[in-house]
């Protein structure tokens, strides 16, 4: 989930070269949407902190009551008190990428975390 177009456009299709079936959405109504008509598994939420409408911490509270034990990847351009002060304040465990990262270390965050939880 990533509301900046280009963002979401290039990080999904570099995603899908390495493998992945990536299921993309602008907004969380539309991820929400998206993860209730998805009949598969889905393996782990990859979602910006900070967006319109609702913030990616209530994304994941959402998307997890319809499927427990759903992992998430935060993802931030924020930093520190900026991120604090726009609902980003994440707890001990989170994993939280920082923007902008090249497609490795997101494919390394995602199968660690995958991986853990395996």
């Amino acid at each position: 989930m990533e509301d900046e177009p280009l963002v979401r456009e290039v990080t999904c299709r570099r995603l899908s070269a390495c493998g992945y079936q990536v299921l993309s959405a602008a907004g969380p109504l539309e991820a929400i949407a998206l993860a209730k008509g998805h009949r598969g598994p889905i393996a782990i939420l990859v979602t910006d902190i900070v967006m319109p409408d609702m913030n990616g911490r209530e994304l994941h509270a959402r998307l997890t009551a319809e499927r427990p034990g759903l992992r998430v990847l935060y993802m931030s351009g924020y930093s520190g008190d900026t991120l604090a002060d726009h609902g980003g304040v994440l707890g001990e465990g989170v994993h939280l990428i920082h923007k902008p990262f090249g497609i490795a270390e997101l494919t390394h965050e995602i199968r660690k975390i995958v991986d853990a939880n395996s």
